[in-house]
This record gives structure tokens, C-alpha cells and sequence, in this order.
């Protein structure tokens, strides 16, 4: 019987180990993506810009594009997702210049052009929002617009209650919480329930320690709340299985009025506009007309 018990007790400290190795290797995943560089320029749409840097609070450059229009005391901001650069948006440059907005394209830290070897995912992203915002006021901005794709939505609401330049946020595809975003990653992993939960909120745990940040405590469902009485417009796909629509259901849930909820059936991660082009630009493009006019 002891040696059973010390056997049992052999398997549980091997089970245990592994579910810490795995979230530890999850953790430097996480907050290492690799680098990409820019596939696009605005010059590839036609559209005049110019070359920007600014510097956050703790020193980073965030590198970027300025894409000016006659109306030149608001702005939108572009918010692009994880593991990627500010160029594939340039996609919505058009639509968006052509309604009258200045535009800001800039890559997070971390992230393509702009310094930083690392990514907290929103905690020290919202710095690099407020930087952007701070450089727009240098130019004479008043008010702006953000616009989030998926990490970038994510780390739109967190850093909108910190500013009060913001006057709406839309999120395309954006998640809740951290933690839901790595526990689906374990799962498609292979991993079962509660195992893929444990080591979802583990691996942001470690991610925490290991940048001495708290990231629990930027999760967008924590600030989308503040936001009000701006708008914000939640859209997400039902079919995304990276930030299953639970996570959109719960951001609308906490959020305030003024809030919106759109759900595009059969659209996946950062594929709405794929699946319902003309619906989506026409939301886009009302949303921040109505949003510039409330405030």
C-alpha cells in the first residue's frame, strides 16, 4: 500500500510538472511573438503620408505612417493584432481617408518596425495608445477615433478610459480576458478541460511575472466599462475559434451604454468583412461619423 501511495504520488508530481513546464513554454510564446515587417506601404494605395516615431513613457520608438486629411483636428487610430505589424490595415486606408479622417498606423512594441523585443499583449500596450495619442496632439488633434483588431481591439478598450481624446472604440474580433485566449490555445493543443483552463491562466500568470507586470489587470472586460458614456461598437465573427463570440458576448455584457453588438454569422477570427464587406465599411464609417458629432 505505501509503495502505491508513493507511486500515486510520483504520477501527481510528473502531472504537475508538466502542466508548469507547458504554461512556463506557453509564457515565453506568448510574450516573444516573431517579428514581420511591413508587406504594404500607403504609397501602394496612393494615398500621401509621412514616416512618423514618437516615444512611449519608457523610452520605446513606435514607427508608423500618418495618412493627413482636410480635417485635421481629429484622427483615427489603428489598432493591429498580435504577432503582426500595422501594414495589412492599410487594407481600410481608403475607405477611411475617403470619409475625411487622418489616420495613424503605427506597429505596438514588439512589433514590426517599432522597438521592443517583447509584448505584455494590452498592460504596456495602453502606454503605447497614450504615446500615440500624445503625438496627434502635438499636430493638433483633439479628438479620435479607435479602431482594434483583435489584440489591437483589445488593448483600444483598455487604453480609452485613460484618455479623454477618445471619443469611440470599435473592437473587431477582440477578446475578453487573457487568460480565455490561452486556455483556447491549449485546447486546440490537444489539451482537455480543466487541464487547457489551468495552464491558460497559468501561462499569463508566468507571463506576468516574467515582465513583472500584472496582465490580468488590463483585461479589456475590466475597462470597456469606463468607457462610457463613449460609444463603443463590439464586432465579432460566431465562427472565430481564436476569441471564441463568448468573449464578445461578455465585453457587451459589462460595457455601457452607449454600446453596440454586431455578430457576423460564419465569419472567423478578423474575417467580418470578408463574409459581409458592404455591412461592415457602412458600420465602420457611421459609427465614428455619429461618435465625432456626440462629443
Amino acid at each position: 500500500m505505501d509503495v502505491l501511495f508513493a507511486l500515486l504520488l510520483v504520477v501527481l508530481a510528473g502531472f504537475i510538472t508538466a502542466i508548469f513546464v507547458i504554461a512556463w513554454n506557453g509564457a515565453g510564446e506568448l510574450i516573444y511573438p516573431p517579428h514581420r515587417r511591413a508587406c504594404q506601404t500607403p504609397a501602394d494605395f496612393g494615398l500621401a503620408h509621412e514616416s512618423v516615431s514618437f516615444r512611449t513613457n519608457d523610452g520605446l520608438a513606435l514607427r508608423g505612417w500618418f495618412i493627413p486629411a482636410s480635417d485635421s483636428n481629429r484622427a483615427l487610430v489603428l489598432c493591429h493584432g498580435y504577432a503582426g505589424d500595422c501594414s495589412p490595415d492599410l487594407d481600410y486606408a481608403p475607405l477611411l481617408r475617403a470619409a475625411g479622417y487622418p489616420l495613424l498606423y503605427f506597429d505596438f512594441r514588439g512589433h514590426g518596425a517599432s522597438d521592443g523585443n517583447s509584448t505584455s499583449v494590452v498592460y504596456f500596450e495602453r502606454d503605447d495608445v497614450l504615446a500615440a495619442l500624445d503625438y496627434l496632439r502635438s499636430r493638433g488633434v483633439t479628438r479620435v477615433g479607435l479602431l482594434g483588431f483583435s489584440m489591437g481591439g483589445a488593448v483600444a478598450l483598455a487604453a480609452a478610459p485613460l484618455s479623454p481624446l477618445v471619443v469611440g472604440v470599435i473592437s473587431d474580433c477582440t477578446f475578453a480576458e487573457l487568460w480565455h485566449v490561452t486556455r483556447q490555445v491549449a485546447r486546440r493543443r490537444g489539451l482537455p478541460e480543466p487541464v487547457a483552463s489551468v495552464v491558460g491562466w497559468l501561462t499569463v500568470a508566468f507571463a506576468s511575472a516574467r515582465l513583472r507586470a500584472n496582465l490580468f489587470a488590463a483585461d479589456p472586460a475590466r475597462w470597456i466599462g469606463k468607457i462610457a458614456p463613449r460609444p463603443v461598437l463590439i464586432m465579432h465573427g460566431a465562427a472565430d475559434i481564436d476569441a471564441p463570440v463568448a468573449e464578445a458576448h461578455e465585453l457587451y455584457r459589462v460595457a455601457r451604454e452607449p454600446k453596440e453588438l454586431w455578430i457576423v454569422p460564419g465569419a472567423a477570427h478578423r474575417k467580418i468583412e470578408e463574409v459581409a464587406r458592404e455591412e461592415y465599411q457602412k458600420r465602420v464609417v457611421e459609427f465614428f461619423d455619429r461618435a465625432f458629432q456626440m462629443l
